[in-house]
């Protein structure tokens, strides 16, 4: 599920938290992963396509969450420039995606090899089978050139 509305997202980690507090749970914790990209709404279309979401559009131009079903923020799409932020304010500072690897981890690796075949021309690795975690693997560039693994949940 991608929620579109302004704030959906942390509207939920907020209930969840006070949930977790109200039965002495310890905090919830959660990292947001966001990347600089040219173009939200495309990218957002993109990464929706690539985990198998259904397609929405991102709550603003300039920011999108890209969540699971349940509620898991995946990824969050900034675009370059906006709101001032000193490390995403243009890819001209150093190549998009350098000393980052977005590692995706999904139960239907059968399902999201065609996906991911049908949105770009070619893979970085062809799929394979990781001999550290024993988990079959492919990896992909996403439109801004961001270095993407889609890994099994299971072993092979």
């Amino acid at each position: 599920m991608v929620h579109s509305s302004p704030g959906a997202g942390r509207r939920f980690y907020e209930f969840i938290a006070v949930e977790h507090r109200k039965a002495g749970r310890d905090p919830m914790r959660r990292t947001w992963t966001i990347i600089g990209v040219g173009d939200v709404p495309a990218s957002f279309k993109w990464y929706q396509s690539l985990l198998g979401l259904p397609e929405t559009a991102p709550a603003h131009d300039d920011f999108g969450q890209i969540l699971d079903s349940d509620g898991t923020v995946l990824l969050c799409l900034h675009e370059w420039g906006a709101h001032e932020h000193p490390s995403l304010m243009s890819p001209d500072h150093a190549q998009p995606g350098n000393g980052l690897l977005l590692f995706f981890r999904v139960d239907d690796l059968d399902m999201a090899l065609p996906r991911a075949r049908a949105l770009v021309a070619r893979f970085d690795e062809e799929p394979h089978v990781n001999p550290n975690t024993g988990t079959t693997e492919f990896s992909l560039r996403d439109p801004d050139g961001y270095y993407v693994t889609i890994s099994a949940i299971s072993a092979a």
